[in-house]
């Protein structure tokens, strides 16, 4: 059996968050109605959920009880597997952005990213998700609330957190930490929705 590593560093960890990864609301699933185009509009609860009055983003625990985006499953230049990357956030932030096609004010998107093992097996080369490696938080931000702020900019709040102390954010500027990797993505607001179905009309 082999360990697939982690590629090092934020910036190769935050290489597929189409995160990137959210929702009005980060209590759990919601049981509303679909948005209208009207409500999707309307600004989330995020920022008083997980952002303090300085712009400071905290780690929001229960984000496995949100709507699951889709996973991605990583590979580095050299080949080498980096993880399995999965992207939460809340239904009606799904909603919402189905209705309008843009990511509500508030919303909150969680990329967390589990190491992974790997064989083979008869069906082939197979990897599987292990331990939790990071986390990585972004929350949209439509008034630039924040100017001068280092984690936000872009229309979003940047944050990172580790596995050995995940209520500790450790990102120090988005450009160096954070934007890199989004940089693909600049034409969809920087998230690569393509890769997310449930963000598809129905």
């Amino acid at each position: 059996m082999r360990q697939l590593k982690l590629i090092s560093g934020p910036v190769a960890a935050f290489a597929a968050l189409g995160l990137v990864a959210c929702g009005g609301s980060t209590g759990g699933t919601s049981d509303a109605a679909p948005a209208s185009s009207s409500a999707a509009q309307q600004s989330t609860s995020g920022y008083d959920t997980i952002v303090s009055e300085d712009g400071a983003i905290s780690f929001p625990a229960d984000y496995k009880t949100w709507a699951h985006m889709g996973s991605w499953a990583v590979v580095n230049e050299g080949g080498e597997g980096n993880g399995m990357h999965n992207v939460f956030t809340t239904p009606d932030v799904i909603e919402a952005f189905k209705a309008t096609g843009k990511f509500p004010d508030g919303a909150v998107l969680v990329k967390e990213v589990l190491a992974s093992e790997g064989t083979e097996l008869t069906t082939g080369s197979a990897n599987w998700a292990t331990d939790p490696q990071v986390w990585f938080v972004m929350v949209k931000d439509t008034q630039g609330r924040f100017e001068g702020n280092g984690l936000w900019g872009n229309g979003w709040g940047w944050a990172l957190f580790n596995a050995d102390a995940p209520t500790v954010q450790v990102a120090s500027d988005f450009n160096n930490d954070c934007l890199g990797c989004h940089v693909p993505a600049q034409d969809t607001d920087w998230i690569y929705t393509y890769a997310y179905p449930a963000l598809k009309a129905s």
